[in-house]
């Protein structure tokens, strides 16, 4: 069992005693073996280390993990300083940059997000070098499902940015006093078809003010 922060393993809990997650344990015990998986199995975990449950203000939900070497860290869209950033969260900082009209850091890690609240949460946790969702359906949805519904279900109002239609399945999970945004996913192939240009960054720090809470530095 990788380690997680207690917050989040005692509302998750009894998922790691059910079948799925035994089986999806297995599953990994074999792949980590014999082939090479991204993140680290340190880092697996690494979005919800990075963030306790009561601390999220903002959601952005990804789909699993990049596979290619270095990449990959443990959390949506981000990576290492020393990697190139890659094209969708090169998108993610042009509309950041033309909406609030700052200037983004030159590098991807996206933890300095992380410690202000944002939980960066791909909904597989893992994947095999060089092939894209080869983790998908093995059990990590069940697990991030329940992640997302009690994040939905929480009384304290969170800001939930969903990209894609893939990211937007997950709408009926989340309660309405949650401030839901929805654009198409920052990808080359579908950027230009809505999100450049949703302002999701000064909506998303405005409900925040709103509700009390400090806004997010997207730079």
């Amino acid at each position: 069992m990788i380690a997680i922060r207690s917050s989040w393993y005692d509302l998750l809990k009894d998922e790691f005693s059910k079948q799925y997650f035994l089986d999806l344990q297995e599953f990994l015990r074999n792949e980590y073996t014999n082939y090479t998986i991204y993140p680290e199995e340190k880092n697996i975990f690494n979005a919800l280390n990075s963030v306790p449950f009561d601390k999220v203000k903002v959601v952005i939900i990804g789909q699993d993990p990049y596979h290619e070497p270095r990449q990959a860290q443990g959390m949506s869209f981000s990576v290492p300083e020393d990697v190139d950033i890659p094209p969708s969260l090169v998108n993610i900082m042009h509309e950041i940059e033309s909406d609030l009209g700052v200037k983004c850091y030159d590098n991807g890690n996206l933890t300095r997000w992380a410690k202000q609240g944002v939980l960066l949460l791909n909904t597989v946790l893992t994947v095999r070098k060089g092939m894209a969702n080869s983790h998908k359906d093995k059990g990590w949805e069940k697990l991030t499902r329940k992640i997302i519904e009690l994040l939905g279900q929480r009384k304290e109002p969170i800001v939930f940015l969903l990209w894609g239609s893939y990211a937007q399945s997950y709408q009926d999970l989340i309660a309405p006093w949650h401030l839901v945004l929805k654009a198409p996913h920052p990808s080359p192939l579908s950027a230009y078809r809505g999100f450049f240009g949703c302002k999701h960054f000064s909506k998303c720090n405005q409900f925040l003010i709103e509700h009390g809470q400090t806004p997010i530095d997207w730079r």
